[in-house]
C-alpha cells in the first residue's frame, strides 16, 4: 500500500506550488556560480587596462616604464582565460538544456563572435590612419561600447536585471572615459569598469546563496 508521502498532494494550490518549487530548484542547479561568470572579466579589465594606464598614461607620460608590447599582451591574455572559464562553466551548468534556451544562448554567443569580428576588422582598417594615442582610446572605447550594448542585449534577451544594469554602467563609464580623452579612460575601464564588474558578480553571488 501507497505511503502518504507517495499520494499526489489533493489540493490544486498546494499541487502547482509544489511544481513551482521544483522548477525553481532546477534553475538553480542550473545556474552557473556568478563569480565564474563575472570575476574573471573584472580581473581582466582592472589589470589589463590597468596597466595600459601606467604605461600609456594622459599626455604622453608613462608612470611605469614597461615595454610596449606588455600591457596589450596582458589584456588579450586575460580576457581569453576569462572566455575559457566562462565557456566552461557554462557548458557544465547548460550542457543539458535544449529547446528555446540553448538556442538563444547560441545566438548570443553568434553575436558576441560575429559583432567583434566586424567591429575588430573595420578598426584594423582605420587606426593605423590615426595618431597612436587616439588609435588606443578608438580601440578600447568602441571594445567596451560593444561589451556594454551586448551585456544589455543579453539582459533584455533573459529578463535580467542585474545584466542590465552593469551593461548600462559599462556603457556610461565608457562615455565619460571617451570625454576624458587618452590614458584617462583606460584608467576609467580599470577602476570602475572592471570594479564595476568584480562587485556585479559580487552581488550575483550573494543573490545566488540568498535563494538556495
Amino acid at each position: 500500500m501507497d505511503s502518504n508521502d507517495d499520494l499526489p498532494p489533493a489540493d490544486a494550490a498546494v499541487a502547482l506550488r509544489l511544481i513551482r518549487d521544483q522548477q525553481a530548484d532546477t534553475a538553480l542547479r542550473l545556474e552557473p556560480d556568478a563569480r565564474l561568470v563575472y570575476w574573471p572579466w573584472g580581473v581582466a579589465w582592472l589589470v589589463g587596462f590597468g596597466l595600459l594606464f601606467l604605461r600609456f598614461s594622459p599626455d604622453d607620460r608613462v608612470l611605469i616604464r614597461l615595454p610596449d608590447w606588455l600591457p596589450l599582451t596582458t589584456l588579450f591574455v586575460l580576457l581569453v582565460a576569462a572566455a575559457a572559464v566562462q565557456a566552461v562553466a557554462g557548458a557544465r551548468a547548460y550542457g543539458q538544456v535544449t529547446g528555446d534556451s540553448a538556442r538563444r544562448g547560441l545566438w548570443y554567443a553568434c553575436a558576441w563572435a560575429l559583432g567583434s569580428a566586424s567591429v575588430y576588422t573595420a578598426l584594423g582598417r582605420v587606426s593605423d590612419h590615426l595618431p597612436h594615442d587616439l588609435a588606443g582610446l578608438l580601440w578600447s572605447a568602441t571594445a567596451v561600447g560593444l561589451t556594454g550594448a551586448l551585456h544589455m542585449a543579453g539582459g533584455a534577451i533573459w529578463l535580467d536585471r542585474d545584466l542590465f544594469r552593469l551593461g548600462v554602467w559599462i556603457s556610461l563609464i565608457n562615455l565619460a572615459g571617451v570625454f576624458a580623452g587618452p590614458g584617462w579612460h583606460a584608467l576609467v575601464v580599470a577602476v570602475a569598469g572592471g570594479g564595476g564588474i568584480l562587485v556585479a558578480g559580487t552581488v550575483a553571488r550573494l543573490r545566488q546563496r540568498h535563494r538556495r
